[in-house]
């Protein structure tokens, strides 16, 4: 049985553990706020830029139906026949004590480049995050050409999304890729995300959202271009493609502080029970302790 000096020293030590474990919830429930609120504006700007392309892209294509001409795409809409060499981009965290996110990570990018593998493609990786970094180096390290220190270690800015993007093209002209993904968390709530590989280059747009009734225009307002549709187009692909990018850094950034913000909400309250289940048996011990101490005393003083 512990004596009342260890149970004391233990106490001593959970409860300084359940201190840290509060405070990081807090500043993790802090930094997931500011991520939520960053990526629902940036969904309604995401939103707008992509109907730009898709009611230009359908007016491209009922016009080539009509009469029998063929627009020139800008490169990040065209996609290559037969693509056979893949970037696989891996977002995760610096550190860990945030559950099973970055393990969840790892083996999302793990099963797709195995997938890939097996369809006969070349594939390499980028990571950030130097977790994702130790989990995927034993396995595929002569496969990764870089690997970063996490986006999300001081806040997430819109010009680490320009400076990341660069990057990634730098390395997809380098080494001629055909397709670009980014593994990444999609976040959905504090306690539930999910793990997805997102093609980011070149840029799947779905164009059955929009019906012809809405092509040229909304209500009474027709739509004009300037400049001209294809500068538009061109453009507005561009912003698209960032706003990609920034719109997975700032799903990763809230996926991890959700991940964190929950870890150590359980965290505490696993040190929380500890701390009423030491108190409960150094109480114990230390009427035991009394109780013999009082019994000595009368049997003293009786046998005097």
């Amino acid at each position: 049985m512990s004596s009342l000096k260890e149970l004391r020293n233990r106490l001593f030590s959970v409860r300084s553990t359940k201190k840290i474990t509060t405070a990081m919830k807090l500043v993790a429930a802090s930094r997931l706020r500011k991520a939520q609120t960053a990526l629902e504006k940036n969904k309604t700007y995401q939103k707008l830029v992509a109907d730009a392309v898709k009611r230009i892209l359908i007016s491209y294509k009922k016009e080539e139906i009509e009469k029998k001409t063929k627009h020139i795409l800008p490169k990040t809409l065209v996609e290559k026949q037969n693509p056979n060499t893949y970037l696989l981009v891996v977002f995760s965290s610096e550190r860990g004590l945030c559950g099973s996110y970055n393990q969840n990570v790892a083996k999302v990018a793990a099963n797709r480049f195995d997938e890939l593998t097996k369809q006969g493609k070349n594939v390499k990786l980028i990571c950030y995050g130097k977790k994702a970094y130790n989990a995927l180096k034993k396995n595929f390290g002569a496969h990764i050409l870089e690997h970063e220190p996490s986006f999300a270690s001081g806040g997430i800015f819109y010009q680490e999304a320009v400076d990341m993007l660069e990057k990634m093209m730098h390395y997809y002209q380098e080494q001629n890729f055909d397709v670009c993904e980014i593994v990444h968390s999609r976040f959905q709530s504090a306690l539930s995300r999910q793990i997805v590989s997102q093609r980011l280059y070149p840029i799947d747009v779905a164009l059955n959202e929009h019906s012809d009734d809405m092509l040229d225009h909304v209500g009474d307002a027709y739509f004009d271009y300037k400049p001209s549709r294809e500068e538009l187009l061109e453009k507005a692909a561009s912003k698209l493609l960032l706003g990609r990018v920034f719109e997975a850094m700032l799903n990763a950034e809230a996926s991890e502080q959700g991940a964190r913000m929950t870890a150590m909400d359980n965290a505490t309250q696993n040190a929380q029970d500890m701390i009423s289940d030491l108190t409960l048996k150094y109480n114990t011990l230390r009427q035991s302790a009394i109780t013999t101490e009082l019994s000595e005393i009368i049997s003293g003083a009786e046998a005097l």
